[in-house]
């Protein structure tokens, strides 16, 4: 949800419109939920809807909530988040953001576990690539703190029907690292000694016992390939966008090794 409150915050449309409070409402298909390129086993394509006012000053807040389409009738979730961004020169800004959801009991979502999610983002656009680097502490039932660095271009591809409409793709190549959570088992052999009638002499015998231990590590998460298809024109754009993500090696079993999204969402400001 933080990643669509940042680029409906963005939107190319916005460029010109820097000196003036703007509002950007977004709507967003996804074929299935991706939590920093993780993915439950169960596939859950959701519709998102979005708005965000961005002041002059930097300062922007935004609203939204999405709905899974296969899991039930109510609102999946809903968030609102507080930003500020800072254009240090042309080639790099930065921006730092809070967003709190909320989430109904039973929901499947990855992300249900934190409610709270406090991000910090670094942009430089250099002559050959666009490169980020986010950072993410997400804490709620548990604490989590990802690491995301990405590398994109934008191209152009040209003007449709007007010199107003521009075509663009901005493909992207994502490397995310976090917290992971899991339970090792450890082996603890003790020896016993059974004594027969008393006697200080008896047979030793192993005892063989199974203890399983919370351990928490830091270690690359995902690696996840983007590639936006867009058309912008004054006040909105259309998008077309396919993701396809792959798991470190060392990822837990009940997540897919490798997911394949496909997306379509639409932005227009006011």
């Amino acid at each position: 949800m933080l990643t669509f409150c940042m680029c409906s915050a963005n939107v190319k449309a916005q460029q010109d419109s820097t000196k003036t409070t703007t509002t950007t409402a977004a709507l967003l298909y996804n074929s299935d939920i991706s939590y920093y390129g993780q993915a439950a086993t169960e596939r859950y394509p959701y519709i998102l809807a979005n708005a965000t006012v961005r002041f002059p000053f930097g300062l922007y807040l935004s609203a939204g909530g999405y709905q899974l389409l296969n899991y039930g009738g109510s609102l999946s979730e809903a968030d609102l988040g507080l930003g500020y961004e800072h254009d240090f020169n042309d080639k790099w800004n930065s921006s730092v953001s809070y967003t709190r959801s909320f989430f109904p009991k039973s929901s499947p979502l990855l992300a249900a576990a934190n409610e709270n999610n406090f991000n910090l983002t670094t942009v430089y656009s250099g002559n050959w690539f666009k490169t980020s680097l986010a950072a993410d502490y997400a804490l709620g039932k548990q604490q989590d703190f990802f690491l995301t660095l990405t590398n994109s271009q934008e191209i152009d591809l040209g003007h449709f029907l007007s010199e107003n409409n521009l075509i663009s793709i901005e493909p992207a190549i994502e490397i995310v690292a976090g917290t992971r959570h899991f339970f090792e088992t450890y082996v603890v052999e003790k020896e016993k000694r059974n004594n027969a009638n008393g006697k200080a002499k008896g047979n030793t015998q192993t005892e063989v016992i199974y203890t399983d231990v919370a351990k928490n590590s830091f270690e690359l998460l995902s690696y996840n390939f983007k590639i936006p298809l867009s058309l912008t024109t004054s006040n909105y754009m259309f998008e077309a966008n396919y993701q396809f993500s792959i798991l470190g090696s060392k990822s837990n079993s009940d997540l897919k090794s490798h997911n394949s999204i496909f997306g379509l969402a639409f932005y227009y400001q006011f």
